[in-house]
């Protein structure tokens, strides 16, 4: 078995996980007109709610909301992302008994998330948004520290590592040191490697295999692989023939310690969480 002992209890809110063999499921709910999955098809509120009846009834715990896309894209103002966001994030916390995720990089716009309902920012910058961190602490939200190489919306077609591993990996303890500092307790910091944010496929896989390494660092470890370009082109395949290829990485991601997987797929990626744990159980 993995030893992920000291990244096993995520705070959530008013909640407590155990994550020493069974990982949590985030269901994707993206409110972006050109979301590289679904190209805008849940844009609409009333069927954005509808993805995410669907996605707690397969098994979400936590629900990701996101108003804008981390790849190049038309310009969107903090003010559209709120508008795109906190009407989403108020429904969901009526409505839903599951935590609700923010994903945004900018402060302003997790700190009003948090005071909609959200328990949790994931931002993919790394916190470079500097009120960003006093704001989740304010809140009592739990954060994710994502790696990415430049930043959020900027493209980065030739990324390069003298070690992947070992510069995500300093990075990711790095950030969850400033997370600290600013008053937010490692049960409530969550580390993500970022992959493609900033990675060419190879060092996306590298780092997939290297999940054990990333959940020794002392947090738990989220894998966001839903799907992406890095699976696409290791298996030669367009956005919507991913699924295999996502599940495969979900099981190795989790065999390995990851204890969230943020996915598009809920029902298949618990399926392969308990499968996965069920093996990690086994006396």
């Amino acid at each position: 078995m993995i030893d992920v002992a000291a990244g096993t209890s995520l705070v959530l809110g008013q909640r407590r996980h155990d994550l020493r063999t069974r990982p949590l499921v985030m269901g994707i709910l993206n409110r972006t007109p050109d979301s590289f999955y679904d190209k805008g098809a849940h844009f609409a509120l009333d069927t954005l709610l509808n993805r995410a009846e669907a996605l707690v009834a397969e098994g979400a715990a936590i629900l990701d909301v996101g108003g804008v896309k981390a790849g190049p894209g038309p310009e969107v103002s903090p003010e559209e992302e709120l508008d795109r966001v906190i009407p989403v994030i108020e429904a969901l916390c009526r409505r839903f008994d599951v935590a609700v995720s923010v994903d945004s990089w900018r402060a302003k716009v997790a700190a009003a998330a948090y005071r909609a309902g959200a328990v949790m920012g994931n931002d993919i910058s790394g916190f470079a948004d500097p009120e960003y961190l006093p704001a989740a602490a304010a809140a009592g939200a739990t954060v994710v520290a994502t790696h990415i190489r430049l930043a959020p919306r900027v493209a980065d077609p030739e990324p390069r590592y003298d070690d992947v591993v070992g510069e995500v990996a300093d990075y990711l303890v790095e950030r969850a040191g400033w997370a600290k500092a600013a008053g937010i307790s490692p049960e409530r910091i969550v580390i993500d490697a970022g992959l493609d944010l900033g990675k060419t496929a190879e060092q996306s896989l590298c780092l997939l295999r290297s999940s054990d390494r990333l959940a020794g660092l002392g947090y738990p470890l989220l894998l966001s692989a839903s799907n992406k370009t890095f699976l696409g082109r290791l298996c030669g395949t367009d956005i919507h023939q991913r699924r295999d290829a996502s599940l495969a990485a979900a099981a190795l991601g989790v065999a390995r310690g990851a204890r969230i997987v943020r996915a598009h797929d809920v029902a298949g990626t618990r399926r392969v969480g308990a499968a996965v744990a069920a093996v990690l159980e086994a006396q």
